[in-house]
């Protein structure tokens, strides 16, 4: 099954490995803020919207910042709908 992050982004659920959750863990941190950056360097990261940053979803793929909260996020991995 696919989980939708905005935009035209989407993911198969089971490439998922993390999701962090920017409002809980600001980006300020160095461990993030270093993945991030090392992510952004090697073209891996990839923002699915302008809005403010609510998490980061980490998968095989890539890395994704997106302003969908953790919690929504969380509930779309459990679901077994198309969201």
């Amino acid at each position: 099954m696919y989980i939708h992050l905005g935009s035209d982004i989407t993911i198969l659920r089971s490439s998922v490995v993390a999701v962090i959750n920017l409002e809980a863990e600001p980006p300020s941190g160095k461990t993030v803020t270093g993945f991030l950056k090392n992510e952004d360097e090697i073209g891996r990261l990839q923002y699915t919207s302008e809005e403010l940053p609510k998490s980061v979803v980490i998968t095989d793929e890539g890395t994704y910042v997106t302003s969908l909260s953790a919690q929504i996020l969380h509930k779309r991995l459990l679901s077994k709908e198309l969201h």
